[in-house]
């Protein structure tokens, strides 16, 4: 499905005669429906406009899901910012031997954040935090369980690749063992964090002493083997070359076509605010448009593309929509300090579901609350809202 507006403009772009002659190739490879090879990929990032790029992702993003833009009812929870690890891009944590200068919760804690939610509409809760050292597989398993016990129908979406690994790995356990283990609990899909850059240049200079990408991708297909679905995410915008984006997606792209185990992707921009890596300038958004628009052509067989609204600003999210975005997040809780603490543009990243709604109605588009697994819930098109549910 494309609407009367983006024909023109996609028709237009594609028969200027100014028209780089591998944009041309490339553009008649997306619309014969044909995958992108990795030298097409790189071509695009070094000779795309971003005109061209968001004409031919909008293309493909409403062939694959017309003018719906999808959201869900989640909130997060941050177990600690205590970690183990040093990545330099990351404001958010602080080392063990400084964890008075950090935060660490109680499950008791944990599911008083959960009971907050009572007698609301939520239907996923998002566990992800540092890596502390006494926050092990079993207390994780005991917090699991009695979120699930309080609450049955709540979808828990927890622990990135990097939690999962330290775990597994104090435990004595094998990746499949502890993931059963963690599945029987209640952990139902995984966040797709911790992913940055797969190449192990890109690692060594920005995360070294966290698990390499090849542990993050046997992972994720071990969760994908044990009956969960994933996401997956890039950090972009920082020491890399367009090509280790391209070989990170790549890696991704053939991970999906083994397991069919991922929902969605997602670009994910590097903020430098109070940390290792702040002489680094960040992105701007043109190339954030950019990045957005060829992870939608390359990506071929990820079903959803989401922009992180918190973290790019309602506009620029909005301008997203237009750029092969189809997936906005969640309405979320101002409890998120991941990317507030980096800079990120939303400091009080909470909006309730008018607000996000409205503003996904706001840039043309038809928002569609889902569960954590993209069944729709229901379609707010053409939902009134009064002010006092837009103010709050």
């Amino acid at each position: 499905m494309t609407t009367n507006e983006t024909k023109p403009g996609l028709a237009a772009i594609l028969a200027a005669p100014t028209l780089d002659a591998d944009m041309k190739k490339i553009a008649d490879k997306v619309l014969r429906q044909e995958r992108l090879t990795p030298e097409d990929g790189v071509a695009l990032f070094e000779k795309g406009e971003v005109g061209f790029l968001g004409a031919l992702a909008n293309h493909v993003r409403e062939r694959m899901h017309g003018n719906k833009t999808y959201f869900n009812r989640n909130f997060h929870i941050e177990p600690t910012n205590v970690c183990v690890f040093t990545c330099k891009f990351c404001s958010y944590s602080r080392l063990y031997k400084h964890r008075e200068e950090g935060w660490e919760l109680s499950i008791d804690e944990m599911l008083d954040i959960v009971k907050k939610y009572d007698g609301q509409p939520v239907t996923e809760v998002h566990i992800v935090g540092g890596v502390h050292p006494k926050m092990n597989l079993d207390f994780f398993i005991e917090l699991i369980r009695k979120i699930k016990a309080h609450r049955p129908d709540l979808h828990i979406k927890g622990f990135t690749a990097v939690e999962l690994d330290y775990m597994f790995r104090k435990a004595k356990l094998t990746t499949a063992e502890g993931m059963r283990l963690l599945h029987e609990a209640g952990l139902q899909s995984m966040p797709g964090g911790g992913a940055e850059i797969f190449h192990p240049d890109v690692r060594a200079q920005i995360c070294h002493d966290k698990v390499d990408g090849e542990g993050w991708l046997d992972i994720h297909r071990t969760a994908h083997q044990t009956g969960m679905v994933t996401n997956a995410t890039m950090l972009y915008g920082h020491v890399e070359a367009y090509w280790h984006r391209v070989d990170h997606m790549e890696k991704l792209r053939q991970l999906q076509d083994e397991t069919h185990g991922f929902n969605t992707f997602i670009p994910l921009k590097f903020r430098n605010k109070d940390n290792e890596m702040a002489h680094i300038p960040e992105s701007t958004i043109i190339e954030d448009l950019k990045m957005y628009a060829i992870a939608r052509l390359y990506m071929d067989n990820f079903p959803h593309l989401k922009a992180y609204w918190p973290m790019l600003g309602r506009s620029t999210a909005q301008l997203t929509l237009s750029f092969g975005v189809n997936d906005l997040d969640g309405t979320i809780d101002d409890t998120t300090k991941i990317y507030s603490m980096a800079g990120a543009e939303e400091q009080s990243p909470s909006m309730n579901t008018a607000q996000l709604a409205m503003l996904i109605r706001q840039a043309g588009r038809s928002p569609v609350e889902r569960d954590t697994v993209y069944n729709e819930i229901r379609d707010y098109s053409e939902v009134e809202f009064s002010e006092e549910e837009l103010m709050n």
